[in-house]
């Protein structure tokens, strides 16, 4: 059985990519902390009629993620995770003149070196199988920058190159790898923003919705984009073009 795994899973974009792939997919819903939200997000799926498991870890602890994901695969030697979504991320914002170390490594942490944990550990059986989808999570910082985002910002960017890289280096293998880069989105990461000011910057007069995200990343997941790789795939209602 081919199963989806998405990172930071349970809420806000993760939760609606996990429900969207549950149509096609068993779904692992990755998280770190929040249990609650992943068993809601574990129960609406299953109230949908369809199956998903639960595989807390910390992404940014490559120890911890190699365990989880050993014991997983050990308990499911049939089974495979032919599509991942990396999806953990963390904001923590401030003017890079008042940034502490802690808050540049630990939005770097979850987001890159997350990806590359996970990622990792679950390339070879992709490669060997001669199939998978890699979907990474960046944003729309990655691309033009924000200010009080050189952390987030620069971890998104990097997530950009790395994923470039990476497509290159499995396509011959029928890996593929695309990111997608979304604005402004309603979810728990954008709650306290000025709203009403930020949809006059957009062409599309409004943010975006975790559903258009997740519609998104299913297409990606599925035999339809066979044939595409190392793609940047904007979703910004026009912001930036």
């Amino acid at each position: 059985m081919r199963y989806a795994l998405i990172t930071g899973g349970s809420r806000g974009i993760g939760k609606a990519i996990s429900l969207r792939l549950a149509d096609e997919y068993p779904i692992l819903i990755n998280y770190k902390s929040n249990r609650a939200a992943a068993e809601t997000t574990l129960s609406a799926i299953e109230s949908k009629g369809g199956k998903a498991e639960l595989l807390p870890f910390d992404v940014a602890d490559g120890s911890a993620a190699d365990a989880a994901l050993t014991q997983w695969q050990d308990a499911h030697p049939e089974d495979t995770i032919s599509v991942l979504v990396n999806n953990a991320g963390i904001r923590i914002d401030t003017m890079m003149v008042f940034m502490q170390a802690s808050q540049w490594h630990s939005v770097l942490d979850t987001t890159l070196n997350g990806f590359f944990y996970v990622t990792r550990r679950l390339l070879k059986d992709m490669l060997m199988n001669r199939s998978g989808r890699i979907i990474n999570i960046s944003s729309i910082s990655g691309l033009k920058g924000q200010p009080g985002q050189t952390n987030y910002s620069a971890a998104k960017a990097a997530l950009i190159g790395a994923s470039k890289a990476l497509a290159l280096e499995v396509a011959a293998r029928k890996v593929t790898v695309n990111v997608i880069a979304p604005g402004f989105i309603e979810t728990d990461m954008t709650e306290g923003l000025d709203e009403q000011s930020i949809k006059k910057l957009i062409p599309a007069g409004r943010f975006g919705t975790a559903e258009e995200v997740a519609a998104l990343a299913a297409f990606l997941a599925s035999d339809n984009a066979a044939y595409i790789t190392g793609e940047v795939i904007s979703i910004n209602g026009g912001l930036y073009t």
